[in-house]
């Protein structure tokens, strides 16, 4: 099975429209393209930097307020930089980029750009061909996000064409990981993007890996779009690679468990996963891969009948109900708390709002998963220690 093409696409900074850069991503995906959206009013460094740690083939810049031939070349000579000159640039940008500039651009290391009125198929069809092909690699010059980056494609390549992985000689994992599940809709990367924002300003030295998935099926592509919403996690000490399931199901891909244990094993203080928008089902993580699990839910979910039917909420350790801030908020958080009392085992629930600024319930979460005492006594017994269930409910008006 031929491997899909990854790219990043983005939109300059000072530069909010995104409809056209959103109508190209759907084209690509439509069409077996795996796109890693960055969002909007992203500077060179944000863009620079997702595409080293995502090991894209290209990068897709949507331009249409002016200074696209600084910029692009900017992001060209950033890549140069870092390494990573064999990753592409590309893009366009309306009316506003002439055929004078895209000269002068593509002097500058532009490979393309598409002017007003090109076809979508020939966007795609260019895509296909230019960077379909395994590329060059250059080595990554002491660069560590990207030397991890390729170790991680290695591994998701692999996963995906059927070959066995290769185990790691090293034993123990030296992070310490948080599994984070739930349905579609409880605004989980938002949650998870504020609290990597608590992890670096508690401490200056705190370096935080995060997996994030995106649903996809075979042969099809994925909108690999969490980083469009993580603003916070845009930070040099956060590498962040995000994959598509690619036709697994469950929530995770196929190379998840291998990329995991790599990143629990490198220099990070935190992994964070996040699974595609599920959790009805049994934890999709094996216990032995994360030292805490989180479930997020949001108040609507239905029926009283719905809480007994999600076995997450057997397993979690935390539980966290977030858009606390909707009417039927405290009813559920009742019905809910209610549920968890039937496990008859230590569970924790938390009431966050994690749209608003600086949340009581999500500095409460934050301690909560800080101060766990299980990461070392776990490691040494495999068994994990009781605990209090507290309830939280500050985001509760």
């Amino acid at each position: 099975m031929a491997l899909p093409i990854r790219i990043l696409t983005a939109v300059p900074i000072c530069d909010g429209h995104d409809s056209a850069i959103n109508t190209i991503n759907l084209e690509f995906i439509r069409h077996g393209i795996e796109v890693v959206y960055l969002g909007f009013h992203r500077y060179v460094s944000d863009i620079v930097r997702a595409a080293i740690q995502e090991d894209v083939a290209a990068i897709g810049i949507s331009s249409y307020n002016g200074g696209h031939i600084d910029f692009f070349a900017e992001v060209f000579r950033q890549l140069k930089k870092h390494g990573a000159s064999d990753i592409a640039v590309f893009g366009g940008g309306g009316g506003t980029i002439t055929r004078e500039d895209v000269r002068e651009m593509k002097r500058k290391g532009v490979d393309e750009i598409f002017f007003a009125g090109t076809p979508l198929s020939e966007m795609v069809n260019y895509v296909k061909k230019h960077y379909s092909k395994k590329r060059k690699r250059r080595p990554s010059g002491g660069n560590s996000d990207l030397a991890l980056a390729r170790k991680l494609t290695e591994l998701e390549d692999n996963a995906s064409s059927g070959k066995k992985r290769q185990t790691s000689k090293i034993k123990h994992r030296t992070s310490r990981v948080i599994g984070f599940t739930g349905p579609g809709g409880a605004r989980t990367p938002t949650l998870i993007d504020e609290l990597v924002l608590r992890f670096l300003q508690r401490d200056r030295d705190t370096r935080i890996a995060i997996l994030s998935h995106d649903p996809s099926v075979i042969g099809k592509g994925a909108l690999l779009g969490d980083r469009a919403t993580m603003i916070n996690s845009q930070d040099d000490r956060v590498f962040m690679r995000s994959m598509a399931t690619r036709g697994q199901a469950g929530g995770l891909s196929p190379a998840t468990e291998s990329c995991l244990k790599l990143l629990s094993r490198s220099a990070f203080d935190y992994v964070i996963i996040e699974t595609v928008g599920t959790g009805q089902e049994a934890m999709p993580f094996r216990r032995e891969l994360v030292d805490q699990t989180v479930l997020v839910m949001n108040p609507d979910y239905g029926a009283r009948l719905q809480l007994q039917k999600i076995v997450m909420l057997d397993v979690a350790d935390i539980v966290v109900v977030n858009k606390t801030d909707l009417e039927r908020a405290k009813a559920a958080l009742v019905e809910i708390e209610n549920r968890l009392t039937q496990n008859k085992r230590q569970q924790e629930i938390v009431a966050t709002v994690a749209k608003r600024h600086r949340d009581a319930g999500v500095d409460e979460l934050f301690e909560m998963i800080t101060r766990d005492p299980r990461r070392s006594q776990s490691a040494a017994t495999g068994r994990h220690p009781e605990r209090k269930r507290r309830t939280s409910r500050h985001a509760v008006k």
